[in-house]
């Protein structure tokens, strides 16, 4: 049974309040001559989520996929693993809120306890992430998984007739799930983590697995998108940036192919060598 047949299944979907944003908002400006012109600016917003009524963290997105986003960020922080699990997710941009609530009885944990250990990222604008997610990722396996050049060149090319955000603005950070060189989602916000989040949760709500998949993305390849791309199952990482030292070395342990600096015919490999087992 191939992904397209998975998503046709009847699965489990939260309520949701679909409240996506228009992505830019337009302005006049004046240029280097004196002219005025149209200038198209992306929109920023702060999205502060909660959990069952427990402040988890607000994000600074665009706002075009919010339900996506918050989910996403759940999933890869392992606050939740199974979507069964969510009962709503509902947007209020009023209040700049996105309230997350569990179904009664399925999720028993002190967020108290477990939302209290926080580490910043090098993330833009400063991420976060949890202790007990870096755990998560340390008891993870993936398989790694070899891309062709002929692979690479065919990904980045359909990947670079989608960035129409960045093209109109400028900017905007864009990640993609590929399978091969078909784009499968690509996302674009001001943050390359919210992209990152917001794919992972459009994969839960549709069923789809990481295997055999890539992560395409604009910004660089730190620890934390690392780490992310591996909760969601995707053991191939590419960049048109570059990757740091401790991303290249939660990748090698994991077993996750990383090519950075990926531009026209020019690239970086650093194949993805899991540790034995046992070790």
């Amino acid at each position: 049974m191939n992904d397209r047949q998975k998503v046709e299944k009847k699965r489990y979907t939260p309520s949701l309040s679909r409240a996506g944003l228009k992505p830019t908002q337009s302005i006049r400006a004046s240029n280097q001559n004196g002219e005025t012109v149209d200038l198209e600016l992306p929109n920023e917003f702060p999205l502060t989520v909660y959990l069952d009524g427990i402040e988890v963290v607000t994000l600074m997105t665009m706002g075009t996929r919010p339900e996506e986003l918050a989910l996403g960020y759940i999933r890869n922080q392992r606050l939740i693993t199974l979507l069964e699990s969510i009962e709503s997710v509902k947007v209020d941009w009023n209040e700049e809120s996105v309230q997350i609530r569990s179904r009664p009885g399925a999720v028993n944990t002190d967020w108290h306890s477990k939302l209290e250990r926080r580490i910043v990222t090098s993330g833009c604008a400063q991420g976060t992430i949890f202790a007990s997610t870096l755990d998560e990722f340390e008891a993870l396996q993936l398989k790694p998984r070899s891309i062709s050049q002929d692979e690479i060149y065919a990904l980045v090319s359909a990947v670079n007739q989608r960035n129409d955000i960045y093209r109109l603005s400028g900017g905007v950070h864009g990640c993609a799930l590929c399978d091969g060189e078909d784009i499968l989602i690509h996302v674009e916000d001001v943050g390359r983590h919210n992209a990152a989040d917001a794919i992972a949760g459009f994969m839960w709500l549709e069923g789809l697995q990481g295997d055999n998949k890539a992560f395409y993305t604009t910004g660089r390849l730190t620890s934390e998108m690392v780490i992310k791309c591996a909760f969601m199952g995707v053991s191939v990482l590419l960049s048109r940036s570059s990757v740091t030292y401790m991303g290249y070395q939660m990748a090698q342990k994991q077993g996750i192919t990383l090519v950075s600096r990926v531009r026209g015919k020019h690239y970086l490999l650093c194949e993805g060598i899991s540790a034995p087992e046992g070790e």
